[in-house]
């Protein structure tokens, strides 16, 4: 049978885009569809803002360290409006280059919703076309619970566009997202108040990253409340009242909800092909990302495997050299690096200690715990921490969790030895840079023992 295309692509983000154009490289005939965008999540409304966000909201800090190192400083405000226009341009600028790549590498672009009517047909906007293989890129959503009120409370996805920058800022939910987006309001002069229903923030990490991290965010000004939860949001003349289970109530301009994401699979038409899904709604895959139906794949966060845009990126490209270079190829999720844009950041990458606890048994644990070189002159009370998880049979660094200043950029190094499958021996005997956060990486000689 003669296809309108070999591939087409359902969701222009991240890993829709590498995939498409990937694959056009390889000699396919690809279009793709998206009914937003293009850029997806990360570039949209994700990551890069949301980085920029971070970046904005840093130099309050900065400038009261500027003082202590003999800097003067004058009077400092704030223009909210200045930073959303900025960062809209910047936004539009990152959707240009992404038309540029998709026209540059012969990929048609469709601007709408897409719906699979079979595994070969997909009705795109007013047209129906058909494909050879069909990828589903359509990512995540934010999960926004059932409370009362919850109307008037915004997501990680209206956050960077609101009009004005609440002043009394709520924060609902322990995870990366809800903990970078309280740093970002707290830096950026608002008083933060963090809700967790949980006994501690920023689950599946290390546990002594969640407590360094907790502890920090606290010292900074934020109010965090653990095992606490909102059961009613109602809107009042100066704003809005949140109601506590404890019957305690909060004053605030704004609510925001950041309680998880799920995958991005509701009405494209997946049942109805027979694309078997997963209990939460994410696409079921095997090892290639290829799903129940021969020829449809999925690929990034709609999968619900590894939620990051590297990954997904990563999983595009696996899909193309497998479908159109016919040189079949799984991505390997495991010792994926990543990092928490908190203040201050975490990078880790490996195993936490409770994982390698319960794959290998006895581990040996290094950490250290200490004041980052930049305090000393600042009066500042922040504190960083290394740890190191090593296999003691093959001396291997099995994982590694850093809590301190770029600790993004560091793990991204590291992440290439855990890796390779350093050892201990092997980080001892490389030098270390001085004097930086990074060298404690490898002048840790003596075994923590502690809790």
């Amino acid at each position: 049978m003669t296809y309108d295309y070999d591939l087409f692509v359902i969701g222009a983000g991240s890993g829709g885009v590498r995939a498409s154009r990937i694959s056009s490289g390889f000699g396919a005939k690809v279009a793709i569809a998206e009914e937003f965008r293009v850029g997806g999540t990360c570039v949209i409304r994700g990551c890069v803002p949301k980085k920029l966000f971070v970046y904005a909201s840093h130099f309050a800090e900065d400038f009261e360290d500027a003082e202590n190192y003999g800097w003067t400083v004058g009077a400092r405000h704030h223009d909210w409006k200045t930073l959303i226009r900025n960062k809209d341009t910047e936004i539009d600028r990152l959707d240009a280059i992404y038309h540029t790549i998709l026209s540059n590498n012969n990929v048609e672009l469709y601007e709408s919703r897409a719906e699979l009517i079979d595994a070969h047909t997909v009705k795109v906007g007013d047209k129906t076309v058909t494909a050879n293989y069909i990828l589903i890129a359509t990512g995540g959503t934010p999960v926004m619970p059932d409370v009362p009120g919850i109307e008037h409370a915004i997501s990680s996805n209206e956050v960077f566009y609101l009009d004005e920058m609440p002043q009394r800022m709520v924060i609902v939910g322990g995870g990366y997202i809800a903990v970078e987006f309280a740093g970002i309001f707290n830096g950026l002069g608002a008083d933060v108040i963090q809700l967790y229903r949980g006994e501690q923030i920023l689950r599946g990490f290390d546990h002594h990253v969640q407590q360094m991290v907790a502890q920090e965010i606290t010292k900074k000004g934020i109010d965090l409340r653990t095992g606490t939860n909102p059961v009613k949001i109602e809107k009042t003349e100066n704003g809005l009242l949140i109601t506590l289970e404890d019957g305690s109530t909060i004053d605030a301009d704004a609510v925001m909800y950041a309680t998880g994401r799920r995958p991005n699979t509701d009405g494209i038409g997946l049942e109805k092909v027979g694309v078997d899904l997963k209990s939460n709604g994410a696409i079921a895959v095997d090892p290639y990302s290829k799903t129940s139906v021969d020829n449809i794949y999925a690929v990034g966060d709609v999968t619900d495997r590894i939620a990051l845009t590297p990954v997904a990126i990563h999983e595009g490209m696996a899909f193309a050299e497998t479908v159109f270079d016919k040189k079949p190829r799984a991505f390997d999720h495991s010792d994926v690096p990543s990092a928490v844009f908190s203040q201050p950041p975490v990078g880790s990458v490996g195993l936490t200690e409770s994982q390698a606890r319960a794959e290998y048994g006895d581990v040996d644990i290094y950490k250290s715990e200490f004041r980052p070189m930049k305090q000393t002159l600042t009066q500042g009370s922040e504190r960083a921490m290394v740890k190191l998880i090593v296999e003691p049979k093959s001396d291997r660094v099995v994982g590694v969790h850093i809590v301190g200043a770029d600790a993004g950029e560091i793990i991204q190094g590291i992440g290439i030895a855990v890796k390779c499958g350093a050892t201990k021996e092997q980080f001892d005997a490389t030098v270390g840079v001085h004097p930086t956060l990074a060298e404690e990486i490898v002048t840790m000689r003596e075994k923590y023992t502690g809790d």
